[in-house]
C-alpha cells in the first residue's frame, strides 16, 4: 500500500464531499430564510445528489480510456462554487442551477480520485475504506461549518464556504507533482494482466446495481430530512438537528472503517449483510422515534449501518467488471445511486402532504428491499489468470495480492 499517496487522496475526499454534506445542511436554512416548500428543497437535493449524479458514468468512461488526474482539484473546485452559488442566489432557479453544479463537480471528482486510491491500496478492503471515509468525514464536517457560516453571516457570507477546496486547490499545485511522481497512474502489469484474464459478469453487477439503488433512497431521504424531522416533528432545536446530522456521518465514517476491516477479515459479504440487517431497525428507530433524543441515536446507528458495507461494495463492483472498473464506477455509485436524488421530490411532496414521518416509513420498506438484494450477492475474488468466482464467504486478498485497478464513487 502507498500510504502517502493514500493519505494524500483521502485529504482530497474530505474537501470533495465536504460540498456535498453542505447541500442537506443548507436546506433548513433555505427554508427558514427564503420560505421554500419541503417540494422545493427536495427539488434542491436532486439537483445535487440525482441529476448531476446522471453524468458520472461519463466521467468513468474517460477513466477507463486514460487516467485523468487533472479531474481531482477541477471536481471539488467546481463543487465549492456550485454551493458558494447555491447560498448565495437570489432565486429558486439559480439557487437549482447552482446546486447542480455542485453535483457535477462532486461527480468529476470521483471516478479518477477512487481510481488512484485504488492503484495505491490494491485488494485491501481497508485501503478503500479509509479512502472513502475522507469522504465520509468531510461530509460529517459540512453541517457544523454551514451553521457556523450561515448561522455568523447569513446566506450572503457563503462565498467564506470556499475557503476548503481553495486551500487544497493550492496544497495540489504545490505537493501533487511531488505526489503524482511517486505513484503510478495505471495498473503494475500483473494486475492488468489479472484483469484482461477474467470476464465481465454483468449478471452479478446488476444485482450490486439494484442493491445499490434501493440503499441510495433511504440515505438521501434521510440526510435530506433529518435535521426537519427533529425540528418540526420533535420540537428539537435547529442546533440539535445539525449536530444530528453531524454524528450520523461521524457514525457512517466508523461504520466505513469498520466494515473494511470486517472486509478484510472474514470477506466482503459479512459487512454488506450485517450493514442492511442493522439499518432497517436503526431507521424504524429513527422514523417513530417519541423524541428528539432517541431519533438522534437512531441516525448514529442508521449511519454506523448504512456505511458497513460502502468499501466493499465499491471494489465488489469494480471486481464484477474487471475490465470496465470506471464504468462500474459510474452506474453503481452514480447512475444507480441518483435515484435517491431522483425520488427525491415525490417524497418531499409526500412530506408537504402527509408529513416528514409517512415519508420515512415509505424508505424504510425501500430500505428493506435493499436487504433482501444484499443477500443474494456473491462474493468476486480475481485471480491472475483464471476464473474469478470464489465462494461466497472468501475473504478478500492482501493488499500484495494483483487486483485490477478501477475508479469508483466514494
Amino acid at each position: 500500500m502507498k500510504r502517502g499517496r493514500l493519505a494524500f487522496l483521502t485529504g482530497t475526499h474530505i474537501v470533495n464531499d465536504l460540498y456535498q454534506g453542505a447541500v442537506p445542511a443548507l436546506l433548513p436554512f433555505l427554508m427558514s430564510q427564503r420560505h421554500y416548500s419541503y417540494t422545493a428543497v427536495s427539488g434542491i437535493a436532486l439537483a445535487a445528489s440525482g441529476l448531476s449524479s446522471v453524468i458520472q458514468p461519463l466521467f468513468g468512461l474517460l477513466v477507463d480510456r486514460r487516467p485523468r488526474g487533472w479531474l481531482i482539484p477541477a471536481g471539488f473546485l467546481t463543487a465549492a462554487a456550485g454551493i458558494t452559488g447555491a447560498a448565495m442566489a437570489d432565486g429558486y432557479v439559480l439557487t437549482w442551477l447552482c446546486a447542480a453544479l455542485a453535483g457535477i463537480g462532486i461527480a468529476a471528482y470521483h471516478p479518477p480520485a477512487t481510481h488512484q486510491a485504488r492503484i495505491a491500496g490494491g485488494q485491501s478492503q481497508r485501503a478503500m475504506s479509509l479512502f472513502s471515509v475522507g469522504g465520509t468525514l468531510g461530509a460529517s464536517l459540512a453541517p457544523a461549518l454551514v451553521t457556523f457560516v450561515v448561522g455568523s453571516y447569513g446566506l450572503r457570507g457563503g462565498w467564506l464556504l470556499a475557503v476548503p477546496a481553495l486551500v487544497t486547490a493550492a496544497l495540489w499545485a504545490v505537493q501533487g507533482r511531488r505526489q503524482r511522481g511517486r505513484a503510478p497512474s495505471a495498473p503494475s502489469p500483473a494486475r492488468a494482466a489479472a484483469a484482461s484474464t477474467h470476464r465481465d459478469d454483468w449478471r452479478a453487477f446488476g444485482r450490486l446495481a439494484a442493491t445499490t439503488v434501493a440503499w441510495s433512497v433511504p440515505y438521501v431521504t434521510v440526510t435530506s430530512m433529518l435535521a426537519l424531522h427533529i425540528q418540526r416533528d420533535l420540537h428539537g432545536s435547529t442546533g440539535l438537528g445539525a449536530a444530528a446530522l453531524t454524528l450520523l456521518t461521524l457514525a457512517g465514517a466508523a461504520g466505513t472503517l469498520l466494515g473494511g476491516w470486517l472486509g478484510d477479515r472474514h470477506g466482503r459479504l459479512t459487512p454488506i449483510r450485517a450493514g442492511y440487517l442493522l439499518a432497517v431497525p436503526a431507521l424504524a428507530v429513527v422514523a417513530f422515534a417519541p423524541s428528539a433524543a432517541v431519533a438522534v441515536a437512531g441516525a448514529v446507528a442508521f449511519g454506523l449501518a448504512m456505511f458497513l458495507p460502502f468499501a466493499p461494495q465499491v471494489t465488489l463492483a469494480q471486481d464484477y467488471l474487471p475490465t470496465r472498473p470506471g464504468t462500474a464506477s459510474g452506474l453503481t455509485l452514480g447512475l444507480a445511486m441518483s435515484v435517491g436524488g431522483l425520488a427525491a421530490p415525490a417524497l418531499g411532496r409526500l412530506a408537504d402532504a402527509h408529513g416528514l414521518r409517512t415519508a420515512l416509513v415509505l424508505v424504510l420498506g425501500v430500505l428493506a428491499v435493499a436487504l433482501g438484494c444484499a443477500l443474494c450477492l456473491r462474493d468476486r475474488v480475481l485471480t491472475e489468470g483464471g476464473a474469478g468466482d470464489g465462494p461466497e464467504d472468501e475473504p478478500a486478498r492482501s493488499a500484495a495480492e494483483p487486483v485490477a485497478g478501477g475508479a469508483a464513487s466514494g
